[in-house]
Parts: C-alpha cells; sequence; structure tokens
C-alpha cells in the first residue's frame, strides 16, 4: 500500500516505514504529524484517485530529527566579457520523519 502526499508544498510516495526529509517544521523531536492532503492511494492495486484529496485519509509521520540539512547548492552567475562574478552556496534546513501508517478512512 501506498499513497501520494502533499507535505508543505511538496508531493512525495509514501510507504509505512519509509523514511523522507521534508521542508523543515516547527515540531520537537519525537512528536507525531498528521498530512491530510492525500491525492492518491494504491491498495494492492485498488487504485482511489482524489478529486482533489481522497476524503477521510490521512498519513501518520513521527518526527526523527528537526536538525537535518540538505546539501550544498552552488548559485553562479557570470555576464561575459565583463569581468562579473559571483558565487553563492545555500543549505535547506530539513526535518526528518518516517511514515507510521496510512490510515483510509
Amino acid at each position: 500500500m501506498y499513497a501520494i502526499v502533499n507535505m508543505l508544498g511538496q508531493q512525495f510516495k509514501v510507504e509505512a516505514g519509509k523514511k523522507l526529509f521534508i521542508h523543515r517544521m516547527e515540531t520537537e523531536k519525537g512528536a507525531t504529524v498528521e498530512f491530510n492532503e492525500v491525492l492518491l492511494i494504491d491498495n494492492d492495486g485498488n487504485v482511489t484517485v482524489g478529486t482533489p484529496t481522497v476524503k477521510g485519509a490521512k498519513v501518520v509521520c513521527e518526527v526523527l530529527d528537526n536538525e537535518c540539512r540538505g546539501e550544498k547548492i552552488l548559485v553562479f552567475h557570470k555576464k561575459r566579457r565583463k569581468g562579473y562574478r559571483k558565487l553563492n552556496g545555500h543549505r535547506q534546513d530539513l526535518t526528518n520523519v518516517i511514515v507510521k501508517e496510512i490510515v483510509v478512512a
């Protein structure tokens, strides 16, 4: 059984027991979080597509770590023949969660 869920503006394919890195949430380590924006559920070949979401469905997750950082992304700007070069780096703050269960009403 898997589901497609909208978590903080990003869509993820989740299964029970799967670990995910999502955008930073203001929660504590060990807290339980529910996501209600379930877009699709596949229950052993029985596919339910929401319009836009599946009514009564939710995904329950537990926060493993709230202090994660993503890998560094380098942004380089250059204008040719002008001597202009600029290099910036960015690391996104992330939250590590594990999917406990997918609840279907």
